[in-house]
């Protein structure tokens, strides 16, 4: 990781070149997560009391800072610590030992306000559910929102290798919160597969299943091997439907979506260098460094990417709901991949005014939250209307 940015997850603690904020800081260790927070988020002056998200941080950034806390403090934490402790006085506390973490947990309480049945969203091929924030601020402050990580991102279990037994584990995890359905979920690309499975699962209980919305979640059981070719139009595809999201910004907001994709890059380069590192070690065994953030990020992503390849999805009896870009990469836009056939009760698909990669990017995930926001309404009358019908039967 970096301090003067190491790919190796080196961090040379330096005396702070900014200044600090008004508020008090009399302690090493919010001095220390403050001079972090300066060199991950760029910002000269930090309060104790100011939010993580508000200071422009990210999930990207947030792998680089929980590799340098892990660094300095010897203390390793989950990266949805950030929901429950989002600014440098309330890490600090649980640094101190002052504050406990609710410690490792597949379910991630996103957001719990609101009297709306809650929303159950899977991870995607990273693993990590931070990437859900901006579309649950979208959803409202009435709709809870609820997030599974993946088994393995603090790196004391081995990840998880097959969408069914994630399923499973999610599905237990759910269920602590709401025993019985109507059940509300869904997930983005592999997450889309795994709500996929958890809803047959959970028919297959017995239990109903509201709403099962898949964000650009592709069917792969029939997917073939890539070719060179073909890999390479997609990588220039990708490349294109960022300029063209770029091109639909005004100023102010190309700059963040630039200053965002930078900030992914600079996560994806470490965890591609862990895995050389990896390969290379396997071949002639040296020592080799990579922050142990940034192995257990490889470890996750190669395990859901193998799951993702390899599930066989069963037919489901409910209805799929698919939302997806307007536009999809060639390789992938072809009808055997969607869930029309296996879905028995149909497949209501939703497009978007949006490219493939930006779905979740501020600001284009406004639209993806619109969608959900109105699918989530429609399920909410149904199910409301199936519980009155049977209420009325049974009276």
């Amino acid at each position: 990781m970096e301090s003067q940015q190491t790919c190796a997850g080196q961090v040379m603690e330096e005396p702070l070149a900014a200044p600090l904020a008004a508020a008090s800081i009399d302690d090493d260790i919010s001095r220390r997560l403050v001079g972090i927070w300066q060199r991950i988020l760029g910002v000269e002056s930090i309060g104790l009391d100011q939010n993580y998200f508000d200071l422009g941080g990210d999930s990207s950034l947030a792998v680089q800072m929980f590799a340098q806390i892990e660094e300095i403090f010897k203390v390793k934490l989950p990266l949805a610590t950030l929901y429950e402790a989002p600014t440098v006085y309330e890490l600090a506390a649980i640094l101190r030992g002052e504050a406990s973490s609710s410690g490792w947990s597949s379910l991630v309480p996103i957001q719990t306000n609101g009297s709306r049945p809650a929303f159950f969203c899977i991870h995607p091929h990273g693993g990590n559910v931070l990437v859900y924030r901006e579309l649950s601020r979208q959803l409202g402050s009435d709709q809870p929102f609820y997030g599974l990580q993946s088994q393995g991102l603090d790196g004391s279990q081995p990840p998880l290798t097959k969408i069914e037994d994630m399923a499973s584990l999610y599905l237990r995890e759910i269920r602590r919160v709401q025993a019985h359905g109507p059940y509300f979920i869904g997930g983005y690309c592999l997450g889309g597969a795994v709500a996929y499975e958890a809803a047959c699962q959970l028919s297959a209980m017995g239990e109903e299943v509201a709403l099962l919305a898949l964000f650009d979640t592709m069917e792969f059981s029939t997917f073939p091997p890539a070719s060179i070719w073909q890999t390479s139009y997609y990588n220039f595809q990708r490349l294109g439907y960022h300029v063209a999201n770029l091109w639909q910004l005004k100023s102010g907001d190309r700059s963040r979506f630039i200053s965002e994709k930078i900030r992914s890059l600079r996560v994806r380069v470490p965890v591609w260098f862990a895995r050389q590192n990896k390969v290379i070690r396997e071949k002639s065994p040296q020592d080799g460094s990579s922050s142990s953030e940034t192995q257990a990020l490889d470890r996750v992503w190669n395990a859901n990417f193998q799951a993702y390849v390899d599930y066989v999805a069963k037919p489901y009896s409910g209805i799929v709901t698919d939302i997806r870009p307007r536009r999809q990469y060639r390789l992938l836009d072809r009808p055997q991949y969607k869930w029309d056939r296996l879905a028995r009760g149909g497949q209501r698909i939703v497009e978007l005014p949006v490219n493939p990669p930006a779905m979740l990017s501020d600001p284009f995930v406004k639209h993806l939250a619109f969608a959900l926001r109105k699918c989530l309404d429609e399920a909410i009358a149904s199910a409301s209307s199936s519980a009155q019908h049977a209420s009325n039967i049974h009276s």
